[in-house]
This record gives C-alpha cells, sequence and structure tokens, in this order.
C-alpha cells in the first residue's frame, strides 16, 4: 500500500509507525485506518519483534476527523466501515507477538486515546495530554477504550474520565496507572527505540504468550487460566528461544533469542 497518512520503517527487528497528518492534529481518517491495518499486517508478515507507534508533529492523535465523518453522505455507514477496519488493526496489534510501544508525543483524545492507551507500554511525553473527549461530542468510545480504561485504572475513574472528559496530564496519566512511564520530549523517542531494541532481541513467542495470557487476566476464572498457564509455558518448551534460554541460564551465558 502506499502509504499517505502514515510514515513506516522496519529496521533489525524493530517496526515504527508515524501517524503523519500533522496540519490535522493527526486525525483518524478512513485512509488512516486503512493505513494502520496494512501496517499492523506488514508487521506479521515481515516478522516485526517489536512495534512503535508515535504521532508527528505536536499531537500524537486528536481522534476522529470530524468534518470527513460530516462530510460522508451516510454518516454511520461511513463510521461502521472506519472503526471496523481500525478495530482489525487494533486486534491485530494485541495478539501479535511483538510488543507494541506507543510512543505518546503529544495530546491525545478521543480515537487517539483509544489508541494511546492500547499498547502494551505506553511512554508518555511530559507534554502530552489524555481526554476521551468522546461524549464531548455526543459520541460513544471506540479504538478499545472501552476495554482498556477500566483495566488500566479501575471502573469509576474510567466513568469519570468517559463522562466528563477531564484531560489528564502526563503526570496524572503516569499516576493513575494510564501511562507506564513519563519522560522529557526530547527523550521520547531515543528512550521507545532502545526498549523497542531491548525487545526485539528478546523472547518473542514468550512475549506474544505473556499479551495471550494477561488478555484474559480479569474475565476467566482461576482453573481456566490455569489451564491456559500450563498450556503457554508448555508451547514454550518447543520453541527455539525456550530451550536455548534455559541452556544459558544454565551454562551461565547471556542468550542470544532467534524470536522463534
Amino acid at each position: 500500500m502506499d502509504y499517505q497518512t502514515i510514515l513506516w520503517s522496519h529496521e533489525n527487528g524493530v517496526a515504527e509507525i508515524t501517524m503523519n497528518r500533522p496540519d490535522n492534529a493527526n486525525a483518524l481518517s478512513a485512509r488512516m485506518s486503512d493505513e494502520l491495518f496494512d501496517a499492523a499486517c506488514r508487521c506479521e508478515a515481515e516478522g516485526a519483534r517489536a512495534v512503535i507507534l508515535t504521532g508527528s508533529g505536536r499531537m500524537f492523535n486528536a481522534g476522529g476527523d470530524l468534518q470527513e465523518f460530516d462530510d460522508a453522505e451516510d454518516k454511520a455507514d461511513h463510521v461502521t466501515r472506519m472503526a471496523t477496519i481500525l478495530h482489525a488493526a487494533l486486534s491485530r496489534f494485541s495478539h501479535m507477538d511483538a510488543p507494541v510501544i506507543t510512543a505518546v508525543n503529544g495530546s491525545a483524545g478521543g480515537g487517539g486515546f483509544s489508541i494511546a492507551i492500547s499498547g502494551d507500554i505506553i511512554l508518555a511525553s511530559e507534554k502530552a495530554k489524555f481526554v476521551s473527549a468522546y461524549t464531548a461530542s455526543a459520541l460513544t468510545p471506540d479504538g478499545s477504550s472501552s476495554y482498556y480504561l477500566a483495566k488500566h485504572i479501575g471502573l469509576l475513574r474510567a466513568k469519570e474520565l468517559m463522562l466528563t472528559n477531564r484531560v489528564l496530564t502526563a503526570k496524572e496519566a503516569c499516576e493513575w496507572g494510564l501511562v507506564t512511564r513519563v519522560v522529557s520530549p526530547d527523550d521520547l523517542m531515543a528512550e521507545a527505540r532502545k526498549l523497542a531494541a531491548q525487545f526485539a532481541n528478546g523472547p518473542t513467542k514468550a512475549y506474544g504468550g505473556v499479551k495471550r495470557l494477561l488478555q484474559t487476566a480479569y474475565s476467566e476464572g482461576l482453573e481456566t487460566q490455569l489451564d491456559k498457564e500450563s498450556r503457554s509455558i508448555a508451547a514454550m518448551m518447543k520453541t527455539h528461544d525456550g530451550a536455548h534460554g534455559i541452556a544459558s541460564f544454565l551454562a551461565k551465558k547471556t542468550p542470544e533469542y532467534k524470536g522463534k
């Protein structure tokens, strides 16, 4: 796909995806949803072992392109198609083995807020701000925030953010448990790339196993979760990295993981 709204690079196992509509606050358009889905598929097809998702310019992503919504002849159909494709992209990011780092460089609102908090690791610039924003335009959340937000910060705080559209600073978001770490604006991408490089040299299949186990941490009963744990750790024993990791530990050597 010829990208018009995102930037893409993939080097040394790290895929970088940059939402790139800086003159439009990186707002989510139908085209961007298509391109994010293509990029998510491409991460897996090209064997990316870590992913960084960020925005260009001063904003991370201000949410849906409301002008595009308003211009659509059938607004409900337009939003249905766009949200379905965006959700397919986010689902692929969630289920892939590669850890996904969202590097929140600026304000994240609406759909951008949802994308920001969907990362496995959420790094925020000190200049970042977070706001649900949906109900300010008489809308309800999309982009997975109704799934992730309450899990991150609890149901009452999730209701507060979604009903009142309270704006959180990066510091407040970190204190609430909404982001992993806050860094200076100048250090954001360096920190994201340093962490991504660490993941790209790690046991990728094990990372994927952890992601999938934690997806059901709040929804499965104890015995079901224990069964999933048994199956997952046994599956790791069939991977190259699982056996290699154990052998390296016993030999007191630094493992060299292949992500297989």
